[in-house]
């Protein structure tokens, strides 16, 4: 009886480690009947599939293998080729283990031919080591840190499989942010009058991705936009509140708030800044703080918000971007963040195939490497070399006329790009950037807000208040 029931519980705990790491998945996608095997390439798909992040991989993902099936799929020689995707849920938010067995079972049970997606580096770093170990393209969609391509100019015949497709590098997240902030900045000084240093807090989630932006941005924001930090704060990814840190940011005579949130954390980031009413900007990168949802699950709290973005409500940023946006919020009633750059990912693939004019991976390898392609998010998409000023090959190329980003900020409700706006270039380029982002201007830019609590502290500070209404006489 002992024996049976130690069996029993032993299947018991292997099936706790298997289930998380399966996400199942896999549709017709439009594949046509009677489509040989043969013919049929398996696309894995790997990411937190119960969180949005995952949700938004898969969706990315289903939409551009529905459109290239539909459109007569991938033309290799003489022979047509579908795409299948097998949806894996790494649940690598809650568990480290659980990514690494899903991304074994992808390769060694679904025999995937090609891997996209990822989203924690703590997370994608293992699973790139397996995806290596067994040689598999993977294309990542979800981490910025520079660790996972750096180790491609150190080793790049182990590393070569690896390509970033979204977002770019973590040193590059920081550059945008300090030109938002920048931008904010000075908006702020126009408006009120103030002349003393705007003071920024830095709250960033505890997770890797976030170590190396945080100490730049303690760094870059007094050296580059004279400015001081007035703390650090670094609540858990998995937080439910922050009430303590945003009383104690408050205290600090905070100006302006800069997030560097990727998680869940964001809606409680959100929610505590406005139930407290901080009189301080958010400025920074939120991208919970990106999605429609978030005025709700913040209880409103989330107005005035402001975080880089890939896509906003009335931003084009190149002529692919409008018509995915509208499909891709009619289907899932968000609005697609950098996650669902699986989109991109999938047709950057597709183009490296029909070039290669092959599906071996080695052959692939170089082909990627060339890539020049028109995507949602940059009209001239390609990936570093071996000579990228970082050292990060084969990541996304960033700057005027590539991949730029954009800022969006709530008002009133609408989640509205302010960011690249050539009004307030002067301001970055101020700050160290090139003359180039001068003239960056995409369509559709609003100007940012200052949040009314803000403005009525620097008001008080500068004695501007507007006088209180004179009442009628009777």
């Amino acid at each position: 009886m002992k024996r049976v029931l130690f069996l029993l519980f032993t299947c018991l705990l292997l099936m706790a480690f298997v289930i998380p790491a399966c996400g199942g998945g896999g549709g017709n996608f439009n594949i046509p009947p009677n489509t040989p095997a043969g013919n049929i390439i398996k696309v894995g798909v790997i990411g937190p599939m119960q969180f949005v992040q995952g949700q938004q991989q898969w969706l990315g993902a289903t939409m551009a293998a529905e459109k290239i099936n539909g459109a007569g799929g991938i033309k290799v020689g003489g022979d047509t080729y579908f795409i299948n995707l097998i949806k894996s849920d790494s649940n690598e938010t809650l568990s480290i283990t659980d990514a690494s067995a899903a991304m074994e079972k992808l390769i060694s049970v679904d025999k995937v031919d090609y891997i996209m997606g990822g989203f924690r580096t703590e997370a994608v770093t293992p699973m790139q080591e397996i995806a290596m170990d067994n040689k598999k393209i993977f294309l990542g969609c979800g981490s910025a840190a520079a660790s996972l391509n750096s180790v491609v100019k150190l080793d790049y015949d182990r590393y070569k499989y690896w390509f970033r497709v979204t977002p770019f590098v973590s040193a590059y997240l920081v550059d945008n942010t300090l030109m938002e902030i920048a931008m904010a900045g000075a908006i702020i000084k126009e408006e009120t009058g103030i002349q003393r240093p705007m003071r920024v807090a830095v709250c960033s989630e505890g997770a890797q991705w976030a170590d190396s932006m945080t100490a730049m941005m303690k760094s870059f924001v007094p050296k580059r936009l004279g400015m001081e930090v007035s703390g650090v704060w670094r609540p858990s990814p998995n937080a439910t509140e922050l009430t303590a840190e945003m009383t104690a940011i408050q205290s600090a005579n905070t100006d302006i708030i800069c997030p560097i949130i990727s998680g869940a954390v964001g809606i409680p980031y959100g929610r505590s800044w406005g139930e407290l009413q901080v009189p301080a900007a958010s400025v920074g990168i939120n991208v919970e703080g990106t999605s429609l949802g978030y005025m709700k699950a913040t209880n409103n709290f989330g107005d005035w918000e402001t975080s880089l973005a890939s896509f906003s409500q009335n931003m084009e940023n190149t002529p692919l971007t409008q018509p995915f946006f509208d499909e891709f919020v009619a289907r899932s009633g968000e609005i697609p963040a950098y996650n669902a750059g699986t989109y991109d990912a999938m047709y950057i693939l597709k183009d490296a195939i029909e070039k290669a004019g092959t599906l071996d991976t080695e052959a692939l390898i170089p082909a990627l490497e060339a890539t020049q392609i028109t995507t949602t998010v940059s009209p001239h998409f390609s990936f570093s070399g071996m000579d990228a000023p970082l050292g990060n090959p084969h990541d996304v190329v960033y700057g005027p006329g590539a991949n730029t980003g954009i800022a969006v900020q709530w008002q009133n409700g609408e989640l509205l790009g302010v960011w690249p706006n050539a009004d307030y270039a002067d301001a970055s380029v101020a700050a160290g950037y090139p003359e180039a982002w001068k003239d960056l201007d995409i369509p559709g830019t609003v100007r940012w807000k200052i949040p009314p609590v803000l403005l009525e502290k620097l008001q008080a500070e500068m004695g501007t208040l507007p006088a209180a209404p004179t009442a009628p006489a009777e």
